[in-house]
């Protein structure tokens, strides 16, 4: 996407309200690095914490605070990137709980995971060209009761699929991860439906389901992996799928036959991408590597058993 200075200055008249979006609803996707400048302006109109953000030189493919808000932030440089990481939330994320997390707990900020995996995989390979977007690109569901149905992810899919394709169409050359939490996983197996062939892997984390019974629908050549936690409350949720309600399997049952991750050191349902855990390592390995330095056999989730693949 070119900004042109007509196209400048029309977007100029958003900046009062803090909106910029590339491309009219339902889309809301990001645009590229050229979406900088006219991002960070919108977020110094809008006043702290945002102005904050724009003052600290971070960088946002899009900003828009209408509604609960969306934002899509990019760690490393997007310009030059030969790996890319896209990271998708799930239920209640926010733009208020963008850097803070949901109640307050950082580990569940968007931004906060974001980096630590950047971090993950700068730590393994400082030479690596990464880059890591934290993508609030859709209207999360708010609770339980909203999480429920599909449709909020299918909206969401909409956004992430055209996310990709801008990805594609700018770095053709480099490997896409998608990497969902939670509710977020039904948005990244949805959007894995139609997705550009760059993107080589789908990764889930406490995942409610991916819109599949099994990790074949979303991609014959597409590497799908998994991670539960043993004390993940995600564990019991039913798999039902039924019209307007539940998601069917989840990702990290053995029927559903994706690659599972270690994750017998993570607890709760939202640490997976907390510096030091087994999950963190083996998704930054993913990303580099396109295997998981300690796979576990393909079923069998808690543990750090058998061999890279």
């Amino acid at each position: 996407m070119r900004w042109t200075v007509p196209t400048r200055a029309a977007l100029a008249v958003l900046l009062g309200t803090g909106v910029v979006v590339s491309r009219p609803e339902p889309g809301t996707a990001a645009g590229f690095v050229e979406a900088y400048p006219v991002t960070a302006a919108a977020m110094r109109a809008a006043g702290p914490p945002y102005a904050d953000w724009a003052a600290q030189g971070r960088r946002f493919l899009l900003f828009d605070r209408r509604g609960d808000g969306r934002a899509v932030e990019v760690l490393g440089d997007l310009a030059t990137a030969d790996r890319i990481v896209v990271l998708v939330p799930g239920v209640g994320t926010t733009l208020r709980d963008f850097d803070r997390g949901l109640g307050g707990v950082a580990r569940r900020a968007p931004a906060v995971q974001a980096a630590a995996l950047h971090s993950a995989m700068r730590g393994t390979d400082p030479g690596a060209r990464v880059a890591v977007l934290a993508w609030l690109g859709y209207d999360a569901p708010d609770g339980v009761v909203a999480a429920a149905g599909p449709a909020p992810a299918h909206r969401g899919a909409a956004a992430l699929r055209a996310t990709l394709r801008e990805l594609a169409a700018h770095r053709p050359s480099a490997t896409v991860t998608v990497v969902g939490h939670s509710y977020g996983a039904l948005v990244a197996g949805l959007a894995a439906h139609h997705a550009p062939p760059q993107v080589t892997d789908v990764v889930t984390l406490g995942g409610i389901g991916t819109g599949a019974d099994r990790a074949a629908a979303l991609g014959p050549a597409r590497r799908i992996w998994a991670a539960e936690a043993p004390d993940d409350w995600i564990r019991r949720v039913p798999p039902v799928r039924l019209p307007g309600l539940g998601h069917g399997r989840r990702p990290a049952d053995p029927d559903f036959g994706a690659r599972a991750l270690p994750a017998a050191d993570v607890h709760g349902h939202d640490g997976y991408l907390v510096p030091g855990t087994s999950t963190l390592a083996a998704v930054a390995s993913i990303v580099l590597t396109g295997a998981a330095d300690a796979e576990a056999p393909t079923g069998v989730t808690g543990t750090a058993t058998g061999a890279a693949r």
